[in-house]
């Protein structure tokens, strides 16, 4: 509905209505403008039916690293000293489940980073906030909930099962979240992100683990900090390391030979 037929005045005949009717009427006026498509009063509005909303094609885990569910909804909900950020979820510890961003908004929780060709991955992303204060376990209810949750944004947002990182994984020279406690060895049994099949074999002579990490969605920008993130993410083990030993290169190798 146009901006004159929403709020510009002009003098019509009215029809008599029933107060109740008339209610309706007005309720059904303001839907519309309500939901009209903003657009610039300056131009001609001839609009086209070829765009979309924003589409996610991945799913960041992150872990809040606070005390509390109740601290976390206010970082995520106001500025902080760092800045304003924000997720699409937030999971308490109890699995209690909590959405801040609508799914078709930008949220701000990813940050500097890539994943694959994503080169901005707060625009295709869905970002999901486990309250943990980065050192204790993630607990059951909480894992379940976030599992029901996966299941769901797959399926309806049509997200693939594999693309679902750590916060980790697509900034890996400044984040360790969601960190070496979180089990990802149990959402792979659900059926999300990747995990290597048993038996492991070892990788052949030419077996080139940069380009395994990044067909995976690693950046090489800073092979160290790649090589850190990977084997946090699949041995749970968060120190530094320069390269990848014997059994990192058997879970890399196992990997890239996934057929999805």
């Amino acid at each position: 509905m146009s901006m004159a037929r929403c709020g510009a005045s002009r003098s019509i005949r009215k029809p008599r209505l029933w107060p109740q009717a008339g209610a309706a009427l007005l309720v059904a006026l303001l839907a519309g403008c309500a939901h009209a498509p903003p657009h610039n009063p300056l131009a001609r509005w001839v609009p086209s039916p070829n765009h979309n909303a924003r589409e996610a094609t991945l799913i960041v885990i992150h872990a809040t690293t606070q005390d509390s569910v109740e601290q976390s909804l206010h970082t995520l909900r106001t500025r902080n000293s760092g800045g304003p950020v924000s997720s699409h979820y937030l999971i308490g510890r109890d699995g209690a489940l909590y959405q801040l961003v609508a799914e078709d908004r930008r949220a701000w929780h990813a940050g500097p980073g890539s994943w694959g060709t994503i080169s901005d991955v707060n625009s295709a992303s869905i970002g999901i906030e486990l309250d943990n204060n980065g050192s204790e376990p993630f607990p059951a209810e909480q894992i379940d909930k976030l599992l029901v949750l996966l299941e769901d944004l797959c399926k309806r947002l049509d997200i693939p099962r594999h693309q679902v990182i750590a916060h980790a994984d697509m900034a890996p020279t400044r984040k360790t979240d969601p960190g070496p406690l979180f089990p990802w060895a149990r959402l792979a049994q659900a059926g999300f992100g990747r995990w290597p099949s048993a038996p492991l074999a070892d990788p052949p002579a030419n077996f080139d683990p940069r380009s395994a990490l990044r067909i995976l969605g690693y950046s090489m920008d800073d092979y160290a900090a790649a090589v850190r993130a990977f084997r946090l993410h699949y041995r749970g083990i968060d120190a530094d390391a320069t390269e990848l030993g014997v059994e990192d290169l058997r879970i890399l190798y196992a990997l890239v030979n996934i057929t999805e």
